[in-house]
């Protein structure tokens, strides 16, 4: 019986090439409807927008924290992909006791390749995730050897929540496409996402603050209250996915990415 071993050293076992897959990741569904999956993806979660198609086809498994055992049960899974960050342990752990789940867990673009080889390995569709890792490795390449941003433009913060604001800490994927840009994350001694203030941003001399589209939906509106308590810092709006969507999205980043860097230094 074939034993495959996750991104968290976790053993499962899968007799066959699973044809009864549940996503409960949103950015690796859009990684299996590229790998070619379409008909063996039975869940997602109400998270997983892209691709569109799925989102209004497929049966929905509730929230990334908030499973629905029920849909699951009823749908019958012989595979189903969890991450260690976006899924709750506890469910994880339930699941696992009735199916094989994979889990991921990404901090950098090495370890998103790996998955993406990984799940390519899994599903029967190597050659596909082969030639899509070459692609996106090839792509971040581009990036090698741009210079760090001049300060203090380099010296940034990355807000992914608010009512407490929380920060990318230097052990996240997020802060290590921000290195991939240039930046440096003034909060990378600090881990996962911890609650910061506006205080705290303005102590450690920030003169570049990004406002993520997701989970919390930054606006212009919030771009105006902060600068009021950060006059000095350039306060700029991004797009959360192309940042954290550590799947076959990464196709897009760098182009995303240097735009981004053009937008900073003009």
């Amino acid at each position: 019986m074939p034993i495959f071993e996750d991104q968290c050293q976790r053993t499962i076992y899968l007799p066959d090439i699973p044809r009864r897959i549940v996503s409960l990741v949103p950015s690796q569904t859009e990684l299996l409807f590229d790998l070619g999956l379409e008909d063996a993806v039975v869940g997602i979660t109400r998270y997983c927008v892209h691709p569109h198609s799925w989102f209004v086809g497929k049966s929905r498994v509730g929230g990334t924290k908030n499973i629905d055992f029920s849909s699951i049960r009823s749908l019958n899974p012989n595979l189903i992909l969890a991450n260690r960050e976006e899924n709750s342990r506890e469910q994880v752990d339930a699941l696992a006791g009735n199916y094989p789940v994979w889990v991921s867990d990404i901090h950098n673009l090495g370890e998103a390749l790996h998955m993406i080889e990984c799940l390519g390995i899994l599903t029967g569709t190597r050659e596909q995730a082969g030639l899509l890792c070459t692609e996106i490795a090839t792509a971040f390449s581009r990036l090698d050897g741009l210079p760090v941003l001049a300060e203090p433009l380099k010296r940034a913060a990355y807000l992914i929540w608010q009512k407490p604001y929380m920060a990318a800490g230097g052990d996240t994927f997020i802060s290590d496409m921000m290195h991939r840009c240039g930046l440096e994350n003034i909060f990378g001694s600090k881990t996962r996402y911890p609650e910061v203030t506006l205080e705290q941003i303005r102590a450690n001399r920030c003169g570049l603050l990004l406002l993520s589209s997701e989970p919390f939906p930054f606006g212009e509106k919030h771009i105006d209250l902060i600068r009021v308590a950060l006059p000095d810092t350039r306060i700029i709006l991004v797009d959360g996915k192309m940042f954290s969507w550590y799947g076959s999205r990464l196709r897009l980043s760098v182009s995303y990415l240097m735009q981004l860097r053009e937008k900073i230094q003009g």
